[in-house]
């Protein structure tokens, strides 16, 4: 036999009792008859010619691979993806947030001043509910959806103001409805100085925080009260299958045109993303507009689930 093939042998058992046996170093010497030395060789040898392939089997260890595969394909530079155990839609939610709010603490403890935008909506309001009490008054807060709904209540999802709660910084919150009842005056809205002030603010974002909605019967939007089943059908009958922020998109995750959404007076967000953009979204009735976002290439960033992740794969 070569003595090529004869050291290639020789370190596939040296790698074998190390990494299947759980020998160590000294112990694969003493059964080879070898010294440490040259045992400690033989393994990296083994690595260097690709005979290691590590399996890790665990569910968690499943979700990586998942969200590695999401960034590969979407482009994104991070993605959080929580394992599905037969989980009710409660249990599903309460992961979603606390994945959420691990990926947002890892922007809030930064001590550099930071100016975070975001949205409003269920998901990021249970996130934001579940990060601890934190000191950073340095940090500014900007909503990017209206603070008033249809009523004239204050929005009940305004989470730019729970952060600011949490952290002491300063809250910016929109001085407009989600929702303007026409064209023209959702023009008089954004054109407000106090409007134009908080805009210009959300332009030096060092990250953004969205929702997804999806849009259809009993959708988010309508359910709380800001479109009514009517604007609801005319959105779907364009093609929308999700919102952003108010504004509806379509399967490929392009802007539909709609009566509802022209009148929608919420920040705008750019795509790819000029900055760092996270969405979070889970649960069966979200799939598709999470797909859709994801197409439309609106995220740099993801927190989702485990079917929400493989069905986007799958699409």
């Amino acid at each position: 036999m070569p003595k090529s093939n004869e050291k290639l042998d020789l370190a596939t058992r040296a790698a074998w009792l190390y990494y299947v046996a759980g020998n160590t170093q000294n112990e694969i010497a003493e059964k080879l008859q070898i010294s440490r030395p040259v045992a400690q060789r033989l393994v990296a040898f083994a690595v260097e010619k690709n005979l290691i392939r590590v399996r890790v089997d665990h569910r968690i260890a499943d979700c990586l691979s998942l969200a590695k595969a999401l960034c590969d394909r979407y482009g994104l530079a991070m993605c959080e993806v929580v394992p599905i155990d037969g989980d009710e839609k409660e249990q599903v939610d309460r992961k979603l947030a606390v994945a959420g709010a691990q990926v947002m603490e890892r922007y809030l403890v930064d001590e550099k001043p930071l100016v975070v935008s975001i949205g409003s909506g269920r998901t990021l309001k249970a996130a934001v509910a579940q990060i601890a009490q934190l000191e950073r008054p340095q940090h500014r807060f900007v909503s990017m959806v209206g603070a008033i709904a249809q009523d004239g209540s204050s929005n009940r999802y305004d989470v730019a103001q729970q952060l600011s709660e949490k952290t002491g910084g300063k809250h910016f919150m929109l001085p407009a409805p989600l929702m303007a009842d026409s064209e023209t005056e959702r023009a008089q809205w954004v054109n407000h100085r106090l409007y134009r002030i908080v805009e210009d603010l959300a332009q030096q974002a060092d990250v953004s925080f969205v929702g997804i909605g999806n849009v259809g019967p009993n959708c988010p939007l309508h359910e709380d009260g800001f479109i009514t089943r009517t604007e609801v059908d005319e959105m779907m009958q364009a093609g929308a299958v999700a919102e952003w922020l108010g504004l509806p998109i379509n399967a490929s995750g392009t802007r539909v045109k709609s009566n509802a959404g022209a009148r929608v007076t919420s920040l705008r967000l750019d795509s790819p993303p000029q900055r760092p953009t996270i969405g979070f979204a889970g649960g069966q009735r979200k799939q598709e507009a999470l797909i859709a976002a994801l197409k439309g290439k609106w995220l740099s960033g993801l927190v989702t689930d485990e079917l929400c992740a493989k069905a986007a794969l799958e699409s």
